[in-house]
């Protein structure tokens, strides 16, 4: 007997009909269990997606914000350049450049523009070597100062440790104006050596020059190498900063920002120190001298955020750099060791709280680091030129730090203003 066939509907069993219904059925219900099986990747993808797309809404929002007050910085004669980069430790999020390296300079402002930091050589250079020398034992943070440097003497001096020097506690006055002797480095670093102490060591915080000045000597004499060496040798060279030195490369003056027309040299200067005192001790100090550029400074940022590393090279390690960027005592000023933090009417604006730490320096130069938040904010300018008596660079320095903690950290932003101006800085 032949068996049915279904290509005959005559003779099938089934109808042809409800054979194409049941596999309509089990194409539906197949596609059914796909989509059911991919929905959560689905949400998940659009989820990223939409997140992308909101984190390149915030940042050209917080680059047109920056771009904003750099440029009404300029308009208003803040400074005739500037450059702000916003960053993690996995590198700059925002950069922003305005106006030009110098008021009739051809040259815009890029972030390879050169820069004197001023005294953020204290922290960029001179803390960073300290920071190396003491973890490896080399230093004792509460030895005195004479056990490195014994011809300081003098009244009290026995007393005045390494941390003091650190800390601004040491007893020493401000600065002292002893560029004006035009004497030879050696002879100029006598007079700083010969200062006597203001105070006994601890009683107060004053910020000093010579304090600085003291812990670069220290570095050399336990390292065995001139401070710009070891600088070079152990801390730029490893993190890959090739464009920070003293005594920026005269090929590279194109690309320099000029300072102040300074009375005293009678020029208007350009790849020379800014400081006096330091161009008096041959343009090599720990307290200013260092040239460097946006480029540079992120990536020791970045090291100061990535556990003291950045790509091959290693600054430090985490808990020497938590060491020093830590306050000494609160209740006695905002100074950790080399580093600054956060206070009432601090460059690091109203949002930056410990354990977050930055410094300044007077050509019109900060960096601001916030651990916390994973968060840098660098501020290259020249607002000294061509005259230092321009003080417009404190509201920017305020508004460009408010700008990326109001941009990126909108919950701390919130907080901290529910909690209102008069909780004070933690």
């Amino acid at each position: 007997m032949a068996l049915p066939c279904a290509a005959d509907p005559k003779r099938s069993t089934y109808p042809l009909r409800s054979i194409l219904a049941m596999h309509r059925f089990s194409f539906r219900a197949s596609l059914l269990a796909i989509a059911l099986t991919l929905a959560p990747a689905v949400a998940r993808a659009q989820q990223g997606a939409n997140a992308k797309t909101s984190v390149r809404v915030t940042m050209r929002a917080l680059k047109d914000s920056i771009q904003g007050i750099l440029d009404r910085a300029v308009a208003d004669s803040a400074f005739s350049g500037a450059v702000a980069v916003i960053g993690s430790h996995t590198g700059p999020m925002v950069t922003v450049t305005a106006g030009r390296q110098d008021w009739q300079s051809v040259y815009k402002t890029t972030i390879s523009t050169i820069w004197d930091l001023a005294s953020l050589t204290k922290v960029v250079g001179t803390t960073s070597a300290m920071m190396q020398l003491v973890e490896s034992g080399k230093i004792d943070l509460e030895a005195p100062v004479q056990r490195y440097l014994p011809e300081w003497t003098g009244t009290n001096k026995e007393k005045v440790t390494v941390r003091h020097l650190l800390t601004h506690q040491a007893g020493l006055p401000a600065f002292k104006t002893y560029y004006k002797e035009n004497a030879s480095p050696d002879s100029t670093l006598r007079l700083f050596i010969n200062t006597p102490l203001d105070t006994l060591p601890g009683v107060r915080m004053v910020y000093s020059d010579i304090g600085a000045i003291l812990l670069g000597k220290i570095v050399e004499r336990v390292s065995g190498e001139t401070l710009d060496r070891y600088l070079v040798k152990h801390v730029f060279t490893p993190l890959g900063m090739i464009d920070t030195r003293y005594k920026p490369l005269r090929e590279d003056r194109y690309r320099t920002a000029p300072t102040e027309i300074d009375p005293w040299r009678g020029r208007h200067l350009l790849g020379e120190v800014h400081d006096e005192n330091a161009f008096a001790l041959g343009q090599v100090s720990g307290h200013a001298g260092l040239f460097s550029t946006a480029r540079d400074v992120e990536k020791l940022a970045g090291a100061y955020l990535n556990g003291g590393v950045f790509g091959r090279g290693r600054l430090a390690r985490a808990e020497t750099i938590k060491l020093f960027t830590t306050v000494n005592d609160s209740t006695f000023s905002s100074r950790a060791l080399g580093w600054d933090t956060p206070s009432t009417n601090s460059s690091a604006g109203h949002f930056m709280e410990r354990p977050a730490f930055g410094h300044t320096g007077f050509t019109g130069t900060s960096l601001w680091i916030a651990p916390q938040h994973d968060l840098y904010v660098i501020l290259l300018s020249s607002r000294v030129n061509p005259s230092r008596n321009n003080s417009k660079i404190g509201p920017v320095r305020v508004a460009v730090a408010d700008a990326a903690m109001r941009a990126l950290k909108p919950d701390v932003v919130a907080a901290i203003e529910a909690r209102g101006p008069t909780a004070g800085r933690r």
